[in-house]
Parts: C-alpha cells; sequence; structure tokens
C-alpha cells in the first residue's frame, strides 16, 4: 500500500515538474519589426550633420529619399557633408544657391545605388547622382588602398567615415562639400553686341531713302537773287553819273 501510494506520488510529481519545464520552454518571443528607415534620423543620432539636414529638409529631398528606401528595393548611397565642411565654404555660398540649386546641391551627394567601400573600387567614372550626370554634375570617385576619392572638378575630398549601412542604404561622411560645376562656377556674362562695320554702315546708309531736291524752290531762289544783283547795277549806275 506504501509502495503504491509513493509510486503515485512519484508519477505526479514528475508530471508537475515535466509541465512546469515545458512552460518555462515556451516559444520566445518574435523580435519587434523595424520601424521605417529614416535618413535624417540616422544622420541625427550620428551628430554634426545639421547644416545637410537643415538643407535636405528645406527640399523635402529626406521625403524623396526615405519613400524610395521603405517603398521600393532600390539601394542609396550618400555622401553626408559634416558641418564643419559646410563651414569651410566662403561666407553666403549657400543664401546665393536658388532653391532648385540647393535640391540639386542635396541630390548630387546621392548616388541612386547601394555602394560598399569595396565596390568604389569598380565602379564607372563619371558616378551618376540623383541630380545627374555629365559636363553638368561630374562625380568621379577613385580607390587608393582603403582611401575612397572623390573629384567634382573643384571639389577634392575622400570617405571619412562609415555613418550606417544595412545592405540597402549607405552614408558615407566627407569632410567637404561635393561642389557641382554647374551650380558653383560662375555663368559667363552674354555677349556684347559686335561693333558695326564700315561695311555695314555703307549698306544702311544705300538702304535710306533719298529726299528729292525741290528744284522749283532753288529756281526761285536763284532768280531772286537775279533781281537783286540788277537792281543793284541800276542804282550803283546812276549814282555815278
Amino acid at each position: 500500500m506504501v509502495a503504491k501510494i509513493l509510486f503515485s506520488f512519484s508519477v505526479l510529481l514528475f508530471f508537475l515538474l515535466h509541465c512546469s519545464t515545458t512552460l518555462a520552454q515556451g516559444p520566445a518571443a518574435a523580435p519587434a519589426p523595424p520601424g521605417p528607415t529614416n535618413v535624417t534620423k540616422i544622420l541625427e543620432k550620428a551628430g554634426q550633420f545639421t547644416v545637410f539636414i537643415r538643407l535636405m529638409k528645406s527640399t523635402q529631398e529626406d521625403v524623396t529619399l526615405n519613400g524610395q528606401l521603405n517603398n521600393t528595393n532600390n539601394g542609396i548611397t550618400i555622401f553626408a557633408p559634416s558641418d564643419s565642411a559646410f563651414q569651410s565654404l566662403k561666407s553666403g555660398t549657400l543664401n546665393s544657391i536658388n532653391d532648385q540649386g540647393k535640391a540639386e546641391l542635396v541630390q548630387f551627394h546621392v548616388i541612386p545605388t547601394y555602394l560598399t567601400t569595396s565596390q568604389f573600387q569598380t565602379v564607372s567614372n563619371p558616378l551618376t547622382t540623383q541630380a545627374g550626370s555629365g559636363d553638368r554634375f561630374q562625380l568621379n570617385v577613385t580607390t587608393s588602398g582603403n582611401s575612397v576619392n572623390i573629384t567634382t572638378g573643384l571639389t577634392n575630398t575622400s570617405v571619412s567615415g562609415t555613418i550606417y549601412t544595412d545592405g540597402q542604404l549607405a552614408v558615407y561622411q566627407v569632410d567637404k562639400v561635393l561642389q557641382p560645376i554647374d551650380i558653383f562656377t560662375p555663368k559667363p556674362p552674354a555677349p556684347a553686341p559686335a561693333p558695326e562695320t564700315a561695311k555695314k554702315k555703307k549698306a544702311k546708309a544705300a538702304e535710306s531713302p533719298v529726299v528729292p531736291k525741290d528744284v522749283n524752290g532753288a529756281e526761285r531762289f536763284i532768280e531772286s537773287n537775279n533781281m537783286v544783283f540788277f537792281g543793284v547795277g541800276i542804282v550803283t549806275a546812276i549814282l555815278s553819273l
């Protein structure tokens, strides 16, 4: 009898222990889904990109980039100039650019392709940016060891650090603002009109209408003068008598 009680107790104890262990080892909670990618928040977290963030927001390029990242599978690479990079520009440079120029300046820092640092070794120059490519927006990338160099025709700099990378978005720090020739090169003034040559002046004179002479008036003038001379001659003859 005692043996049966002990056996039953043992079975019950085993069952309780087994259940508690099974409950304790229940399925782990799934990780929370990642939030949508936000370029400006990434830059804010990194710090020292205040001016670039302000430019992105004022031109609404941040909305465009976030939409591309969250609604498509397209990759993006951003060269983010630090605040010190903007401070090194000539005073008043940004204020001298109109709204379209500011939008194109931000777009010039964005490559519509995800690029790792190793992929910079095999890219074809000039790179196509969100602003375009070719003569208006020249962006060339070369590598030397682990260094990634960037030239625009006006700017020569290199990537100084990786801010963020997730397989779709790559953000790299640059310590100079990438200046496209199309925006930062003064436009030549309109050419002055060419001076008229002697040949053109002669042609214009030939084309001018000829005013006909008043022949009758000239004859009346001559006749009047003759009468005056005749009268003076008579008076002189009378006085000489």
